[in-house]
């Protein structure tokens, strides 16, 4: 096997709570794609123009963001973080349900904004588990975790296809013109990001006449295994208020250790478990309370905010790379017919999806420093060779793929990376996903507004002065790595920078 029996034997032991951490990632990634085709047919449903209907996809990664800056809350025991994922996933589920029958674009935007929080509790509590459970062994099975995203992210798409309408789905006397820009506005509704659609004329009035309902529907069936799963897990830890009424607390691995080793070992152990209350992962708000700063060194500090941005960047370029890919390929100098233009994002995600599932044996074997490092000059190059052959469209297909492959694994890489550097303790992975959320909408507003006012061009140039910034960040965070206080026996059991007491069973932590 590719992996030793030491991270076999661990993942077996685990083999329950890991596979329900991935199959939750995958309502993220169902839930995150299917807005882009879905949304002109939701447009009719709603009977809403198309600059109110883009609002959703606002309400959508607004929430989303503010969904991973909560999601720390549910950290503190075991049966919390399960709990909030149990309602995630089955809030998704019943989204789907509901979308169907929201035809009015505000309770939509509503319903949209509840799937966004679902989502990014899903986002800061799984990647967080997963990192509690492995700790040092964790960055192949965060591989694993973003593939999932990836994996759903492809399949809703392709779930909703046969449903969407050939024509326009509002029928008036302007529908057999509104009908030939269809194609090409549905396109332009990527995930993500809504393209500029404003000077598109589609009825507002008429009868509706759309599928897309059975899309939703079975969506919600397929993603209805997800919340049984999290029970199920629930229930095997006698988590169930029917079947326990007592709530276990989430315990160290340190603590579980404490509990096995001998009578005369308690001194040591009692001072191990110290550090669980002034480190650990925390929400967004719980991290900046001026008590976790005390004896924490700058680099502390400058690893949390280099690892995060980074991160702003890169999650940045997938969100503005997916949004605006079309856009840049159906304008000169390029003037790419809008069919063939129209597989560009898919071939993008596709590659994301692909790149994540072969990242899963290769970060058993590499270290995570290195994959970024691989990460970001491949970004970087990529983007250089795009400017280079701006004028061939070949080259902008196996540009979009090469950079799918190497945006693909840098969160998963990256946030071991810095959860190593940190030694377990401080508040990295709600960090880095916050950091990563709000790139993502910060960059697409900032590019999309560029455009606008530069052209199309500008998107390339864009691309490249972020992956620049990623790499420049990337290098600082190796400085700090570097002057980051090494494992001391003297280091104070308050200070955020004293590493974990790392125990080697691999269990399973309530």
């Amino acid at each position: 096997m590719w992996w030793d029996e030491r991270v076999s034997a661990r993942f077996r032991r685990n083999l329950q709570p890991t596979l329900t951490y991935w199959s939750v990632f995958f309502s993220f990634g169902l839930c995150i794609a299917f807005l882009g085709p879905t949304l002109l047919d939701l447009r009719c449903q709603t009977q809403s123009s198309l600059s109110q209907i883009t609002w959703v996809f606002f309400s959508q990664q607004f929430c989303l963001l503010l969904g991973s800056c909560l999601g720390g809350v549910f950290k503190r025991t075991l049966a919390q973080s399960l709990f909030a994922l149990f309602a995630s996933s089955l809030a998704i589920s019943l989204v789907f349900a509901i979308i169907p029958l929201c035809h009015n674009v505000v309770v939509l935007a509503v319903v949209m904004a509840v799937a966004g929080l679902a989502m990014g509790c899903i986002d800061t509590i799984s990647n967080m588990q997963l990192v509690k459970i492995y700790q040092k062994d964790s960055a192949i099975f965060l591989q694993a975790l973003h593939f999932f995203v990836g994996f759903g992210a492809l399949l809703s798409p392709l779930i909703a296809d046969p449903f969407l309408s050939d024509t326009n789905c509002i029928l008036s006397n302007s529908t057999a013109n509104a009908s030939s820009n269809l194609p090409h506005i549905r396109k332009s509704l990527v995930p993500h990001h809504p393209g500029n659609l404003s000077h598109y004329d589609l009825p507002m009035k008429g009868m509706v006449v759309t599928r897309v309902s059975y899309a939703f529907w079975i969506m919600a069936l397929i993603n209805l295994p997800v919340p049984i799963a999290v029970f199920f897990l629930l229930y095997k830890e006698r988590m169930v208020p029917c079947f326990n009424s007592s709530s276990h607390p989430l315990l160290s691995a340190d603590e579980l250790a404490m509990e096995t080793r001998p009578a005369e070992k308690e001194d040591l152990s009692t001072a191990a478990q110290r550090p669980l209350a002034a480190g650990g992962h925390d929400d967004l708000f719980s991290c900046c309370q001026s008590k976790n700063f005390r004896g924490a060194s700058y680099t502390y500090f400058a690893v949390h905010i280099t690892g995060a941005l980074v991160l702003f960047m890169t999650d940045g370029i997938v969100g503005e790379y997916s949004g605006f890919i079309y856009s840049y390929a159906v304008e000169e100098p390029l003037s790419v017919v809008h069919k063939v233009a129209g597989y560009l994002p898919s071939l993008f995600w596709g590659f994301i999806t692909l790149g994540r599932l072969i990242s899963i044996p290769v970060s058993y074997r590499m270290k995570p420093a290195t994959m970024v490092f691989i990460n970001v000059v491949g970004v970087l190059i990529t983007f250089l060779l795009l400017l280079i052959f701006s004028y061939s469209v070949v080259f902008l297909f196996v540009g979009t793929a090469s950079l799918g492959l190497f945006l693909s694994s840098t969160f998963p890489s990256m946030l071991a990376y810095t959860e190593d550097i940190l030694q377990y303790r401080g508040c990295a992975t709600t960090v880095l996903v916050t950091g990563a959320g709000i790139g993502e909408m910060v960059l697409q507003l900032l590019v999309g507004s560029i455009i606008h006012d530069k052209g199309s061009y500008s998107f390339l140039v864009c691309g490249m002065i972020f992956g620049g910034l990623a790499f420049t960040f990337y290098a600082f965070l190796l400085f700090f790595h570097r002057m980051y206080p090494k494992p001391s026996a003297d280091t104070d059991d308050a200070s955020p920078d004293k590493p974990a007491v790392m125990d080697d069973t691999g269990q399973y932590q309530r």
